[in-house]
């Protein structure tokens, strides 16, 4: 399995405010959370893993609440979802199969309830979202995956 560590301008391990680490990571081995830390620490225990440097605050994945955004397909409603720092939405969201296939391709997570607020732990699923100064998502991990990042 390859370990990838997404380093950022800070880390939060919630969006709440507590637990900012300037210059922080995540190491993600598969769909899991390997740990989180600062970059130099993360970088010197695991010397193999790829380094992806991202600008921003790195932070959880979001839940988009309400209706997917309208496009064509199924596959470019999800992705407009990922685009905005989104791994999960609810279960009344996405009812039609084709956008639920759509979402469960992309490893967007289908909540039937709610959720208490994400927050990044070893050990827990690698769902992450990366925002510059504007709010707007430069990256989208979901699951381990990079599912969407700017170009």
């Amino acid at each position: 399995m390859t370990l990838t560590i997404h380093v950022a301008d800070e880390l939060r391990l919630t969006w709440d405010g507590t637990g900012a680490v300037p210059g922080g990571a995540v190491a993600v081995e598969g769909d899991r959370v390997a740990a989180t830390g600062s970059s130099a620490e993360l970088r010197e225990r695991f010397p193999a893993a790829r380094v992806r440097r991202w600008p921003g605050v790195l932070g959880p994945g979001l839940v988009h609440e309400g209706v997917l955004p309208g496009a064509p397909t199924p596959r470019e409603r999800v992705h407009a979802v990922l685009t905005r720092g989104a791994v999960a939405v609810p279960a009344e969201s996405v009812t039609e199969p084709g956008l639920r296939a759509a979402a469960e391709r992309n490893g967007l997570l289908v909540l039937a309830a709610a959720r208490p607020p994400a927050t990044i732990v070893a050990g827990g699923r690698a769902d992450l979202a990366v925002f510059t100064e504007d709010g707007s998502c430069v990256a989208t991990v979901c699951g381990g995956r990079l599912v969407h990042r700017r170009r």
